[in-house]
């Protein structure tokens, strides 16, 4: 859209607290759970992060897909390649048929990989602050959490944009 001759839009954030900004009851995932589990929801909900909880529901980091490349760089390969060296057996002592493949189940929890540091704030947190939090923390997302540090809420940098509004003088 054009702006008249002299007239400059601006953009204001529609939004007071960090209760206004905030996806309320975010998906989150277990600190006991498997990587595997992780992997699940990350990728059928289209997250590149999520919230990692304790049993009583307060966060205790971040699981993001960052961690779980790096776990996967980190483990190198299980079994040589093609099974070079030997040929694997069905417990029946049957051999493997053609185009099927052993694998070993990863016990890996996701409380061993994550990144442990949370960054939260309260719902009533102001909007100024809730900038400051994302600019000096150079993070794409904040926890919010009750009295009790429970998650309530996530905000994400895309949450912010999602409540700009356009003003024209």
């Amino acid at each position: 859209m054009k702006n008249p001759v002299g007239r400059k839009n601006r953009l204001y954030l529609d939004a007071e607290t960090a209760a206004d900004l905030m996806v309320p009851n975010p998906i989150s995932i277990e600190e006991d759970a498997t990587v595997r589990e992780a992997i699940a929801v990350l990728i059928d909900r289209g997250f590149s992060a999520a919230p990692v909880i304790d049993a009583a529901g307060r966060p205790v980091g971040v699981i993001s897909r960052t961690d779980i490349v790096r776990l996967d760089r980190e483990k190198g390969d299980v079994y040589p390649p093609y099974f070079a060296d030997y040929e694997p057996l069905l417990p029946s002592k049957e051999k493997l048929p053609a185009g099927f493949q052993i694998e070993v189940p990863d016990t890996t929890r996701v409380k061993d990989i994550m990144t442990p540091i949370v960054f939260a704030v309260p719902p009533s947190c102001p909007v100024s602050n809730l900038i400051e939090e994302f600019l000096s923390r150079k993070v794409h997302r904040l926890f919010v959490v009750d009295e009790g540090g429970a998650l309530v809420g996530v905000i994400s940098a895309l949450d912010i944009l999602r409540h700009l509004r356009g003003e024209t003088d």
